[in-house]
């Protein structure tokens, strides 16, 4: 079941247009849906893996506060505890990148993308080089490509 998922995963980030480079620090899509439409799909596909949703930050809304236009740019936080517990005992610098975060944008002509941090920089960065650290990022790193693979769909 889970190779099928992985395969389903892996076409679905080829049809979305998911820009995936390896040793890339972040991975961007495109979306076919409105930053809006993109967060929701993101929220509710969060909710379905079980994951923890913490809430969502909302750059635009913040730099409108202060009188100055900022296209879209909302920040959904999420993770699961047991293993950002886990990499943070192999360093505790892994929670400046935890909980997981994704980026959802648009630019002033409307095109909205995806992006979040590529994992395998935080082994680079934190300097992780526990095997049970290095296989969580690895999972981390599919649920990222996952996730941002269907809010991306319409």
């Amino acid at each position: 079941m889970r190779k099928k998922l992985f395969f389903l995963g892996t076409l679905l980030l080829v049809l979305s247009g998911c820009d995936h480079k390896k040793a890339s620090f972040i991975e961007t899509c495109k979306s076919q849906n409105s930053v809006s439409a993109t967060t929701q799909k993101l929220i509710a596909r969060i909710k379905e893996e079980g994951l923890n949703y913490y809430g969502i930050f909302d750059h635009s809304k913040k730099a409108k506060k202060v009188g100055l236009r900022l296209p879209q740019k909302t920040i959904v936080l999420f993770g699961n505890p047991n293993f950002a517990t886990t990499l943070m005992k192999c360093n505790a610098s892994m929670g400046l990148d935890l909980p997981l975060r994704i980026l959802v944008s648009s630019t002033y002509e409307g095109e909205v993308s995806i992006s979040y941090t590529n994992p395998e920089y935080w082994s680079l960065k934190h300097n992780i080089k526990d095997q049970t650290c290095l296989r969580i990022l690895n999972k981390a790193s599919m649920a990222l490509e996952d996730l941002a693979a269907y809010a991306a769909k319409k």
